[in-house]
Parts: structure tokens; C-alpha cells; sequence
């Protein structure tokens, strides 16, 4: 008769889930040993680093990852990147061990008390089967719940002697839709706001991306005659950058966002929140006269978005249908934005001339995944992501996303065979949050290359401080740390890049290295505004 345990190796294979990402810990060996030769295990050397590589394996693959936890410790380990898989909408399965029924009542060592409320309130759902004969059951049920929208992750306990008890008779494989269409009355009210507008901009947010809707959107802004903007703060990119009607990414505070919206009469924003706030600079929502249309597939964004007529659906059919109601326009389009001017080069290097460098050596299909959030306005001013499914980052704001899901996503390169180029900008105080990462990508010989802008200190909290008026915080600067030793120690080839033509170089060498590779760049101490 199958276990538990076979069961749920077949219910995996079923929905092609044959690479799980892990910290092995005492309450999974019963599930790991003799483990499957047709599966791969993803070994990260930290939970949080496995969360974020399952994180950016799922995003680039386009389907879900499952992440195997250590019962509460492992849990409470990955739950930072729990929250940035639950703001990025990545369909995640994250199961843990938990301990052996028969002694549970007495909560020894490694009990996870009320293990389905520990991860709350970021999964979809969290379970902990009452039979060990449900989990193959439950597991379809987790997919299910991961994949429907809103994405996100999904949370399982599973004790210990579960797999070697019998198991039921298979569960029946059935599939879910992943995409829904939106009201045909509203939707045509949307259409009409639309054609009637004197002057309308258009607010594009990573639901673009997650739908695969750049060309539709594309065709829609260019139908309209309308600027487009990228939502504040967006974790995937939502638009070809370098399209003339592109503006650049909203600010993400109350009344510099409305300012920027200023003269436009009506404001259509799809896969969105309305909006993404901080820090907290006062204001009105929107312009006084300006009206507010919000497309989004989740119901959530919709009810707390403070201003606006909602709709939801999914943003790429919305676009198609929107796509098919508007009437072209007179109106000429909006003047391309200009181009910065090129930047000083000085020794160390500014953000600007960095990034400028990097912009000029890109690969045509590279991906970036970034967690540099001081340098963050000079790395979107000029890098121009041009490209779908091409940028990716933490939607939560925490720390320890950018490096470890960089590893995913050039994993999810390798296994896709798309084979494109993974390129990390990370920030000398993130990269230290989740350096581990660098360990599992040299085992897996994958050539990602991780940029490092070394300015010794957390800039971003100075900024905040300056903006807050909050001086003598501690804790700020970062001396002593040795990213090229830290790098060399993991396995990883590294050098110190000073020049733009020396990165332009090293770039070249890292992506057709066998291994990653970390390029620490000195730059200016400069501390950047926040808006």
C-alpha cells in the first residue's frame, strides 16, 4: 500500500513541482530521506535565503515553487521573506515539519504551537491536515488557494510520522482558472471615462507584468495619446522604459504623488494599489477636478485604495477589452522625456556614473533583480528596463530579498532554457542580510553576476533621518566589511571595480563565468533625497 510520503511525491510530480528550495531540518528528514532521484533539492544554507529563491524561482518561471521549512524556528526564520512573497503575489507552497503526533499534547522541543496562525497574516491560507491521509489532499488545496488570484503563498504543517502511514486512495487531479474577467458593465463605463477624457494618464502597475499585458499596454497608451507611469515603487517593471510615452516611476508619498498627476483629468491604473505610500508626506489623494478609474484582481487593493472607482478583473484581459472599446484620439502624443545629462565621472564613482556605466554594457536580454534601495532613483534614471518579466525586487520594503532571489531566478533561467542573463544590484548593507545565497549559486555553477555599490553605511536611513529630522541615530555606518574576502569565501570569483570601463569588463567576464561572480564598486558617501 503507498504512505503518506509516496502520495505526496505523486500529487508533486502531478502539478510539476519536482524542485523544492530548503534548510533540511530534523522534522523533514522524514519526508526527505531516500529522497526522489527525478526531483532536485535546492539546498540554501538560511530559511529566509530559501523563501526568496523559491520567491524569484516562481516569478521567472511563472509558476508556483515549493519551500520546505524547519516546524517553527525554520518558519520564524523565513518569515521576512514570507511577507515580500506575500506583497510580491508569488504563488508560493511553503510547508514545515512539525512534531510527532503522539506527542504533541506535551509540546516538546521543536513544537510549533498553533503552527497555521504563525506565518498569518502573510499566506492565502495556512493548514495543518487533522490526518495524516489528508496532506496529498491538502497540498492540491494549497495550489489551488497559491496560484488563484491574488497570487501568493500558502502554508502547511505536517507532522513528522505522517509519511509512513497509509494513504487514501489518490486525490483527483483537477485544475483552477488563474484569471478572471471583468464586469462588462463597468468595464464599459471605465471605456466611456476614457474616450470622453480632455487629458488622461495612464498608471501601470507589476499586475501588467504578472499578466504578460506590455504589448496591450502598449497599444492602449499609444490608442489614448497618454503619458504613462509606473506605479510607486514597483517591483516588477510594468512598461518599456524606453517608449516615449514613458514618464518614469510616480513618488511614493501623498502630495508629490498628486503633484505629479497634476492637469490630467482622468487617471486609469491597472495592476496597482492606490498607491504605495512612504514616507508620509501630506496631501490630497488626487488633483482637485481629476478622477480616479482602478483596475485590479484583487479585491482587497480595491476596497482600501482611498480614492477612485474600482474594477476587478484581470489587468491584461481588462487592458484587451479596454483596448477594444476606446476610439483612437486626435490628440498628439506627449513629448518623450528628456534624457539625463551623462554624469561626472570621479573616483569613487556616484551612483549616476555607476549605474550610466552599467546601462551601457547591459545585455540586450538581461535581467535585473536589485536591493539597493539609497541608489535606487539613480539606478531606475539610467537603466531603462525594456524588456517584460526583466526586473524584479521586493515589493515589502524589507531587507534579504535581492541576492538569494537573483539565485532563483537565474535557476529558473538555466531550467526554462531561456538562458538569459542574471544581473544583481545590491547594496553593500542588504548584501550582508542573506551573503548565503552566494554559497547555494557557486554550487550550482550559475553565472550571476551581483554589483555591489560599497558606500559603507545604510544611506537609505540617513535619508529618512534627514527627512524626519531625526539626527544622532545609531547604528547607520557600516565599517569593516570585507564583501571581496565575504564573496571569495563562498566560492564566488570577485573584484573590485573602480572605472566604468573596468565594470564594462568585469560584466562581460561574470556572465560567461561558471560561477557567480560579486563586483563590490566603491561610490561616493553622498546621501540621496528620499523624494
Amino acid at each position: 500500500m503507498a504512505t503518506v510520503r509516496d502520495a505526496t511525491y505523486d500529487v508533486l510530480r502531478t502539478l510539476g513541482m519536482t524542485t523544492i528550495f530548503g534548510n533540511p531540518g530534523s522534522t523533514e528528514e522524514p519526508f526527505l530521506r531516500d529522497f526522489p532521484a527525478d526531483f532536485h533539492y535546492v539546498h540554501a544554507l538560511h530559511e529566509a535565503t530559501a523563501v526568496a529563491m523559491a520567491d524569484g524561482y516562481a516569478q521567472a518561471t511563472g509558476a508556483p515553487a515549493h519551500v520546505n521549512l524547519h516546524t517553527a524556528p525554520g518558519t520564524g526564520n523565513g518569515m521576512g521573506n514570507m511577507v515580500t512573497a506575500w506583497h510580491n503575489k508569488t504563488p508560493l507552497i511553503v510547508t514545515a515539519g512539525q512534531q510527532t503526533r503522539e506527542m504533541l499534547l506535551l509540546e516538546p522541543r521543536l513544537t510549533s504551537r498553533r503552527a497555521a496562525e504563525l506565518p498569518q497574516p502573510y499566506v492565502k491560507w495556512g493548514y495543518e491536515p487533522v490526518r495524516a491521509p489528508d496532506i496529498p489532499a491538502a497540498l492540491l488545496r494549497a495550489y489551488a488557494t497559491a496560484v488563484q488570484p491574488p497570487a501568493g503563498p500558502v502554508f502547511l504543517s505536517l507532522p513528522m510520522d505522517d509519511w509512513d502511514q497509509p494513504a487514501d486512495a489518490p486525490p483527483a487531479p483537477r485544475t483552477v482558472a488563474t484569471r478572471f474577467a471583468p464586469d462588462p458593465q463597468r468595464l464599459d463605463e471605465f471605456a466611456r471615462a476614457l474616450a470622453g477624457s480632455r487629458d488622461p494618464v495612464l498608471v501601470f502597475g507589476p499586475g501588467v507584468d504578472r499578466s504578460g499585458s506590455w504589448s496591450i499596454a502598449v497599444a492602449l497608451a499609444e490608442r489614448l495619446a497618454a503619458p504613462v507611469w509606473s506605479s510607486p515603487a514597483p517591483e516588477r517593471g510594468v512598461f518599456p522604459e524606453d517608449h516615449p510615452q514613458f514618464r518614469g516611476v510616480l513618488p511614493f508619498a501623498i502630495g508629490p504623488l498628486a503633484e505629479a498627476l497634476r492637469g490630467h483629468d482622468t487617471v486609469l491604473v491597472v495592476g496597482a494599489p492606490v498607491f504605495r505610500y512612504y514616507p508620509y508626506v501630506p496631501g490630497d489623494h488626487l488633483p482637485d477636478g481629476t478622477r480616479l478609474l482602478h483596475v485590479t484582481d484583487d479585491p482587497d487593493e480595491a476596497a482600501r485604495a482611498p480614492v477612485g472607482d474600482s474594477l476587478l478583473g484581470d489587468p491584461g484581459l481588462a487592458l484587451a477589452a479596454l483596448l477594444d472599446l476606446v476610439p483612437p484620439t486626435d490628440r498628439p502624443p506627449p513629448a518623450p522625456r528628456p534624457a539625463p545629462a551623462p554624469p561626472e565621472v570621479t573616483a569613487p564613482l556616484t551612483a549616476d556614473a555607476l549605474f550610466a556605466a552599467l546601462a551601457a554594457h547591459w545585455p540586450a536580454d538581461g535581467v535585473l533583480v536589485q536591493e539597493s534601495p539609497s541608489n535606487l532613483s539613480a539606478l531606475r534614471r539610467r537603466l531603462r528596463i525594456s524588456r517584460p518579466a526583466s526586473y524584479f525586487t521586493m515589493a515589502s520594503g524589507g531587507l534579504g530579498y535581492g541576492l538569494p532571489a537573483a539565485v532563483g531566478v537565474a535557476l529558473a533561467e538555466r531550467d526554462t532554457g531561456r538562458g538569459r542573463p542574471v544581473v544583481a544590484v545590491v547594496g553593500d548593507g542588504s548584501f550582508h542580510y542573506s551573503v548565503q545565497a552566494l554559497w547555494t549559486a557557486a554550487r550550482l555553477s550559475l553565472p550571476v553576476v551581483v554589483v555591489v555599490p560599497v558606500n559603507q553605511q545604510y544611506a537609505i536611513l540617513k535619508a529618512f533621518a534627514e527627512l524626519k529630522e531625526t539626527p544622532g541615530v545609531p547604528g547607520l555606518d557600516l565599517p569593516g566589511l570585507d564583501v571581496t574576502a565575504i564573496a571569495a569565501g563562498y566560492g564566488c570569483a570577485t573584484e573590485v571595480v573602480e572605472t566604468p570601463d573596468q565594470l564594462g569588463s568585469a560584466l562581460a567576464a561574470g556572465l560567461r563565468a561558471g560561477r557567480p561572480t560579486v563586483l563590490p564598486v566603491p561610490i561616493s558617501t553622498d546621501v540621496p533625497s528620499i523624494l
